[in-house]
C-alpha cells in the first residue's frame, strides 16, 4: 500500500458557465491492484478519439477508477460496461455518474476482469493494470463475438513487445501470438507524470484489431510449437529440439496421436522421434533457423509441416 493519493476532479457546473466545483477524495491506492488514475485531460481526449467510437457503440471499460476516461466515453457512445474490483472506486464512479446525465448508461461490474465473464461489447478502452497486460490481451483475443477495437494503455516494454518484428530486441512469443490474432498498432507514448500516483515506469497506447474472422488453426497446438521455440529464441531450432526432454515429450505427445487416430506404430523410441524431428525441420529448411528470425509465416508453415509428420505439441 502507498500513501494517501488527493484525486481532485472538475466538473462542469451547468447553472453557471463560468463556475467550476472541484470535488476531492482521499484514497488509499492500493498496489495489489495496480492503481495508477490517468489525470491529463489531453491523453484522456486523445485516447477517446483514437477509440473512433461510434454512437451506437458499447465500450468496455476495465478498471475505471473515479472516472476521468469514464466520463469521455460516456459522452461519445451508446453505453459503457465498466469493470472494477475495488468497490471504493466503484462507488466513486456511481456517485460521479449520477450527478450526470449519463446515468442511465454506465453499467459497473463489481469484480475480478480475469474471472467475471465478459458480456457484448463493441470497443475495448482501458487503462491496464500492468500487472494482468498478458491475460488481459488474451481473454480479450478469445472473446466472441469479436470485438472490433481495443484501446488499451500499458507498460510501454510490453506494448512494444507486442508489436515487435522478427529480427527486433523485443521480439518474443507475446508478439508472435498476438499478432497472430490480431493487427497491433502504436498510437503514443504517455509519460509516468500524467498518472496519480505516478508508476514507475513509462506507458504506451496500442491499438488491437481482432482479425474476423480469426485464422482456422487450433491455438493450443500454436503456442505449443511456439513456447518452445521462444524457451531460448537465440538459438537454432536443431539445438532446441535436440534436448532430451523436448524429445521424450513430443514422442509421448506422438503416442497419444496415434492412438486416438487408431494408428498402430504407437512404440516408438525417442531416438526414432529425434530423427523425425530433424528430418522434417531439413527437408523444410528450418535446421539452422532460430525464432528470433522467423515470422508468423514461417512458425504457420514448420507447425503445419510437425503435424504433416504426426509431431503434435499438446
Amino acid at each position: 500500500m502507498v500513501k494517501p493519493v488527493k484525486i481532485g476532479v472538475d466538473a462542469k457546473v451547468e447553472k453557471t458557465k463560468s463556475a467550476t466545483a472541484a470535488r476531492h477524495h482521499e484514497f488509499q491506492m492500493n498496489k495489489s491492484y495496480g492503481q495508477h488514475l490517468l489525470k491529463n485531460p489531453l491523453i484522456i481526449d486523445a485516447i477517446v478519439e483514437k477509440s473512433q467510437l461510434k454512437s451506437t457503440d458499447t465500450v468496455l471499460e476495465i478498471g475505471p477508477g473515479t472516472g476521468n476516461l469514464t466520463m469521455k466515453l460516456l459522452e461519445n457512445c451508446k453505453k459503457v460496461i465498466a469493470i472494477e474490483v475495488d468497490p471504493r472506486m466503484a462507488a466513486e464512479l456511481q456517485k460521479r455518474v449520477a450527478a450526470s446525465p449519463y446515468a442511465q448508461h454506465l453499467q459497473i461490474i463489481l469484480g475480478d476482469f480475469l474471472k467475471v465473464d465478459l458480456p457484448y461489447f463493441d470497443v475495448c478502452v482501458a487503462n491496464v493494470p500492468y500487472q494482468i497486460s498478458s491475460p488481459l490481451t488474451f481473454k480479450l483475443l478469445a472473446h466472441r463475438p469479436i470485438f472490433r477495437t481495443a484501446v488499451l494503455m500499458f507498460q510501454k516494454e510490453f506494448a512494444l513487445r507486442l508489436g515487435a518484428k522478427p529480427g527486433d530486441s523485443l521480439y518474443c512469443r507475446l508478439s508472435v501470438n498476438t499478432q497472430l490474432l490480431s493487427k497491433v498498432t502504436h498510437l503514443m507514448k504517455v509519460g509516468k507524470n500524467n498518472f496519480l500516483p505516478p508508476p514507475k515506469v513509462e506507458s504506451a497506447v496500442v491499438r488491437i484489431e481482432p482479425f474476423n474472422p480469426p485464422p482456422p488453426i487450433n491455438f493450443v497446438e500454436w503456442d505449443g510449437l511456439v513456447k518452445l521455440c521462444f524457451s531460448r529464441k537465440n538459438k537454432t531450432l536443431s539445438g532446441i529440439f535436440r534436448v532430451s526432454s523436448v524429445i521424450e515429450t513430443l514422442n509421448q505427445n506422438y503416442k497419444t496421436y496415434c492412438a486416438l487416430e487408431g494408428k498402430m506404430n504407437t512404440d516408438g523410441s525417442d531416438e526414432q522421434m529425434k530423427d523425425l524431428i530433424i528430418k522434417t525441420l531439413t527437408e523444410n529448411d528450418f535446421l539452422d533457423s532460430r525464432s528470433s528470425k522467423l515470422d508468423i509465416n514461417d512458425f504457420l508453415k514448420l507447425l503445419n509441416k510437425f503435424h504433416e509428420a504426426g509431431i503434435h505439441f499438446k
